[in-house]
């Protein structure tokens, strides 16, 4: 990942996935409620054709295999590489591989009657989901390559975020149903592809470093960490990091906030009408008995935008 591609392509890969999941939370919690509600780690892609209904994970899969395979075969002279640090960053995309993979395999195995984001299956996917922001916040703690001043302090703020992810995509595996939880996760996966495209201008593109910063080796090939002149500069080239966290969250909550309001969530809900019992009355969905007979038909809500 030590360059700028490396550092832009799974940014923006992971922003777009974060723009994604925020997109169709949103839509599943305005078109069920907050009754039918739950939260999901994928979602399948709207298509007439039924084999790009799981397009999301396919896409996850051919990034996972790609990028693994980008770490390990040194081009152009396709020879391993088999450092630490290359090895460790494969195995951030190994973790996403085995996560979108089981969650295929429940999706197509689970009967057509049953949601695989529902019941057993649903939450080990879930929990794989998380294990995947542990292994990745785990593996940049403790990263073998040496980050320090600047490029350390970037990558001690992207731990932040890949923390947020953790705690959040393991609450929904405990709240399921809760939408702001559900959200909220969306929107950290944004977050987090969001500022490694930061990072990847920032620490790799010579005319955007830091006042008083500098490509270590070579900033004309983009392969070198960020050295910073004197201490006031690498203070200042800090704070400016800080700033740049701020505002990329600040905008991340502006376009998820934008979402939130821009799809109608004027929706009606109609409640399970029970049939008539031995007394020939009918018992509504809010427990009061009736005299009328009805037809008993299902619980069912709408929305219009």
């Amino acid at each position: 990942m030590g360059t700028f591609l490396g550092h832009f392509v799974p940014g923006l890969a992971f922003a777009i996935l974060g723009m994604w999941h925020t997109l169709n939370t949103i839509k599943a919690y305005k078109l069920k409620g907050a009754s039918g509600f739950r939260s999901a780690t994928w979602f399948p892609f709207p298509s007439p054709l039924p084999g790009l209904k799981h397009l999301e994970l396919y896409l996850l899969l051919a990034f996972s295999a790609l990028a693994i395979v980008d770490q390990l075969l040194d081009l152009p002279l396709l020879a391993l590489s088999l450092q630490p640090d290359t090895l460790e960053h494969a195995t951030m995309y190994l973790h996403l591989g085995v996560y979108a993979s089981v969650a295929l395999a429940a999706d197509v195995a689970a009967s057509p009657s049953s949601s695989p984001h529902h019941g057993a299956l649903g939450d080990v996917v879930a929990a794989l989901a998380a294990s995947v922001f542990g292994q990745e916040l785990f593996l940049l703690r403790l990263h073998s390559a040496d980050h320090v001043v600047l490029e350390g302090h970037y990558h001690w703020l992207m731990q932040l975020v890949v923390t947020a992810s953790l705690v959040l995509t393991s609450a929904t595996v405990v709240l399921p149903r809760s939408f702001p939880v559900a959200v909220v996760r969306s929107a950290s996966v944004l977050f987090q592809g969001l500022w490694f495209v930061v990072m990847g201008f920032v620490l790799w593109v010579p005319s955007l470093m830091p006042t008083g910063c500098h490509g270590a080796e070579g900033s004309a090939a983009m392969h070198s960490a960020v050295a910073c002149s004197t201490k006031e500069a690498a203070r200042r080239a800090m704070a400016m990091a800080n700033l740049q966290f701020s505002w990329v969250l600040a905008a991340v909550w502006v376009v998820t906030a934008y979402m939130c309001l821009r799809v109608d969530s004027r929706c009606m809900e109609y409640v399970q009408i029970q049939g008539p019992r031995a007394d020939g009355r009918v018992l509504t969905g809010d427990g009061e008995s009736s005299q009328k007979r009805v037809f008993p038909v299902s619980e069912v809500r709408t929305c219009v935008e």
